[in-house]
């Protein structure tokens, strides 16, 4: 998404956060939580999926935990992402699990 100029309806449209890990220190990655979810709010994030049973129905594709949040933009999102507040919290995540981290614009 970075390096694009990005047209007006996508400033406004949602953005999601696609998430999928596996926690290796279940810990370490509480305390992640902990700090993380009250930030996203101040964002304008709303968690729509966070772990959670799975059903596969079609792909190769199986993640192990899903997580799904909700932006009002891809400017949130991504101010989100890249603040100096969430830095040392992404830190700690990726101390304690091992994934994928996606954005998708909304419609």
């Amino acid at each position: 998404m970075e390096g694009r100029p990005r047209s007006d309806w996508e400033n406004v449209v949602p953005a999601y956060l696609i998430v999928d890990n596996e926690i290796t220190d279940p810990k370490v990655y509480d305390e992640y939580r902990r700090q993380a979810v009250p930030l996203l709010g101040r964002f304008g994030g709303r968690l729509l999926v966070r772990g959670g049973p799975l059903s596969h129905l079609e792909g190769d594709w199986k993640p192990k935990r899903l997580v799904i949040i909700e932006f009002p933009s891809m400017d949130a999102l991504q101010a989100w992402y890249h603040s100096a507040e969430y830095a040392p919290m992404r830190a700690l995540r990726r101390s304690a699990s091992i994934g994928s981290v996606v954005v998708a614009d909304g419609i």
